[in-house]
């Protein structure tokens, strides 16, 4: 029934049913999200915060809304801890900019992992390359998991700021950020969590994990693209300059000085993207009566059956077997090209991922220059997985 509630799973590609294994590059949307910002648009649509008449008071309500339940989601103290931004790219970049900046020099050593999507290695990078700091790297082991025996030699005197994946969207590594928030919270290291791939198929409870911050994408969790919040600490958010300057994120503008407004518009400068804050509330409520320990283990369920299904597979080499991982498969057939296999199963009806998947720094480790993915999501079904290992065994057969 839930599978139902998809209209894109409902097509077919190149004439066959639509085998959709591409959720960790972006999930499809339910329709109770696509009603969302379809209502706002038809019934709804002002600008908020700012009007009086019926229509913006509406919006606002609607949009404030959205931020509660994503609160609600990720147990947030408050949903004012909430910024909405654009995902976690745009997430990442605020913390690096503000937080971390005004609080680290030349010398400072800031730390990431092996594990991590570009979009969590170069703003720290670009960071170093402007106040002389320095970038550290937690390393991984030939499984994708990183080497957590190591972490607490690479937190000095000098770490200023940890960000870690909490899920890795090219192996599915799960990370044990909780410890790892631990560890650094002894050292008196800040840390941010990219929780992208995390929050399609983990409950996640921030207070809990106690991060300083967290990073959600709403396309990835079946809202909007160009969405997403990033969780902070209320104490870190009220410290922290603003982003971007212009309209909402004031309270008083003159010639000669500004004040700021309160925390989350201080950090909202400008017309948000309303339709994608409403979408993304709308994904919010949908996970949360489907319920993410369901999802959790409709997950798992997932994965542990296309294990086995591509062990079957002849010549076919996983990269990443980490014994935490969510259900996403980087894989390699020999003798096949990746983009070899994605463009033939592609004409099966079979949506995988072929490249480096963002990750450039994992496959150079592994000496590839990229690999074949499906990620599968709760609405995939074991019929989905057989039908990926057929036309695997279909594209081996074109070159054998």
């Amino acid at each position: 029934m839930l599978r139902e509630q998809f209209p894109g799973l409902q097509q077919t590609v190149h004439g066959k049913p639509l085998v959709y294994l591409d959720n960790a590059a972006t999930a499809q949307r339910p329709q109770r999200v696509l009603d969302a910002i379809m209502d706002y648009y038809l019934h709804h649509n002002a600008n908020i915060h700012r009007g009086v008449h019926s229509l913006s008071e509406s919006a606002t309500a609607l949009y404030e809304q959205a931020r509660q339940s994503l609160a609600r989601l990720l147990n947030a103290p408050s949903d004012k801890n909430l910024i909405f931004v654009r995902g976690c790219t745009e997430g990442v970049n605020l913390v690096a900019q503000t937080f971390v900046r005004s609080r680290i020099q030349a010398g400072d050593e800031i730390l990431i992992s092996h594990l991590e999507h570009h979009s969590n290695i170069v703003p720290w990078q670009i960071l170093c390359e402007q106040t002389g700091a320095v970038l550290k790297v937690i390393p991984m082991n030939d499984q994708g998991e990183l080497q957590l025996d190591q972490l607490d030699q690479l937190l000095t005197e000098k770490t200023r700021f940890m960000s870690v994946v909490h899920v890795s969207n090219a192996l599915g590594t799960i990370n044990p950020v909780k410890k790892m928030i631990a560890m650094a919270h002894d050292k008196g290291v800040p840390v941010l969590v990219d929780g992208a791939q995390a929050m399609p198929h983990l409950p996640v409870d921030v207070q809990d994990l106690d991060c300083d911050f967290y990073t959600v994408s709403g396309h990835k969790m079946y809202g909007p693209t160009g969405s997403g919040v990033l969780f902070g600490k209320a104490e870190h958010l009220e410290a922290m300059p603003p982003y971007h300057g212009g309209g909402e994120m004031i309270s008083k503008v003159t010639f000669e000085s500004t004040v700021y407004n309160a925390v989350p518009a201080k950090f909202e400068a400008g017309t948000p993207h309303i339709a994608g804050g409403i979408g993304l509330g709308a994904a919010a409520e949908f996970m949360m009566e489907t319920g993410m320990s369901q999802i959790a283990d409709r997950d798992q369920q997932l994965r542990i059956y296309a294990e086995q299904a591509l062990s079957e597979v002849p010549g076919l080499k996983m990269v990443g077997t980490a014994v935490e991982k969510s259900p996403v498969f980087s894989f390699n057939i020999d003798g096949i090209h990746a983009h070899d296999i994605g463009t033939i199963i592609d004409h099966c009806g079979v949506a995988i991922r072929t490249g480096h998947h963002c990750t450039m720094p994992i496959f150079q480790y592994f000496g590839l220059a990229g690999s074949c993915r499906a990620s599968l999501a709760f609405y995939n079904t074991e019929q989905e997985v057989d039908v990926l290992v057929e036309s695997l065994l279909k594209a081996k057969a074109m070159f054998e």
